[in-house]
């Protein structure tokens, strides 16, 4: 198991690496289905953005759908300032309180890239007395661009303009004891887990009795990522996406969490059972949750009108939506968890 836990820790880093905020996923979709490819798979581009992969199976009348999302949060330029600043409206739930000072990429309409940092208007403590009072929001910041631009006209002389995209920087770290550090471990950590289970059923010669896909959505960071995408005889989808660490849960990054219940009302009832005794039968570490503000792919599509059941595990993810930390062993336990839940 360690040297797929290691596959997918590397491929995760990989995939982190290449911006993909809400929106603007093109790059990071081509850079998965061509690792899906180099295991031998057929991935196939949705017209919606997404990757849909067969990874084979008996019984195609009771079809599993795993989901994921490739998508992040970020930003997109809402005004070129007189000043020649940006200001920013956010891609999906990024927090200005986490956003501060952050290092990001200006993506323009010309395929021009710039670099910048999201700071609060006037951000020097030397000259502004109220700064550290000031409610953090996106209309009391912007992006100082890193070129020589001091004025509207200039700016835009650069080819940046209202609706480009902001990316930001991930800051990926993963320490000697194990730790995974990085803005966007959500979802990014659970498709390299993904990759990493097609690779362990590919290498190890596994024909699931139930046929499986593997979905990664791209609009899941504003709710409608798997709306649509839901092969014919799907009758289950599990979603692996973060799993919550905070006040009032037991889970920790160390383990895999099993979600019975988050904000849309709680999962399917044997699901979560049948989750749970797979966990204890085959030694893997986990906490069952609920998450009290949290809303994943499954929930989208049942909400799309899917008749299917649903579940939702991941790995254990503190500091969601800011700088999040997770760990190898919460790899290790969720895709351990897949293995015995599907195999």
């Amino acid at each position: 198991m360690k040297k797929y836990v290691e596959y997918c820790v590397d491929k995760a880093k990989s995939i982190l690496n290449v911006d993909s905020p809400v929106g603007y996923t093109k790059n990071a979709v081509d850079f998965v289905m061509g690792e899906y490819e180099k295991l031998g798979y057929r991935p196939i581009k949705t017209e919606k953005g997404g990757v849909l992969v067969d990874l084979g199976g008996k019984d195609t009348k009771q079809a599993v759908l795993l989901e994921a999302h490739l998508d992040t949060l970020g930003a997109m330029v809402a005004e070129v300032k007189g000043n020649g600043r940006l200001r920013l409206t956010p891609l999906g739930g990024m927090n200005p309180n986490n956003a501060e000072a952050e290092n990001c990429r200006i993506i323009t309409r010309t395929g021009r890239v710039y670099e910048g940092t999201l700071q609060m208007n006037n951000a020097s403590t030397h000259v502004n007395k109220e700064l550290d009072t000031i409610k953090r929001s996106f209309g009391k910041m912007e992006v100082v661009i890193d070129e020589k631009t001091s004025s509207r006209k200039e700016t835009e002389a650069l080819g940046i303009m209202t609706g480009d995209i902001v990316a930001f920087e991930p800051r990926t770290r993963i320490t000697e004891s194990g730790y995974i550090k990085s803005r966007f471990l959500d979802d990014k950590l659970s498709v390299g887990i993904f990759l990493g289970f097609a690779k362990l059923l590919k290498e190890e010669g596994m024909i699931p009795e139930r046929k499986i896909y593997q979905h990664i959505s791209v609009y899941e960071e504003v709710g409608h990522g798997a709306c649509g995408t839901v092969p014919a005889g799907t009758t289950e989808i599990l979603a692996v996406d973060m799993g919550c660490v905070g006040e009032g849960l037991s889970c920790t990054e160390h383990q895999v969490s099993i979600c019975a219940k988050d904000s849309a009302g709680p999962y399917t009832y044997d699901v979560v059972s049948d989750l749970i005794r797979a966990a204890q039968k085959n030694g893997v570490d986990f906490a069952v949750d609920i998450y009290p503000k949290y809303g994943s792919d499954a929930d989208a599509a049942l909400s799309a009108g899917y008749d299917v059941r649903h579940g939702l595990i991941g790995p254990g993810v503190y500091a969601s939506h800011g700088y999040e930390r997770s760990h190898l062993d919460g790899v290790e336990n969720t895709l351990k968890l897949l293995k015995a839940y599907l195999l």
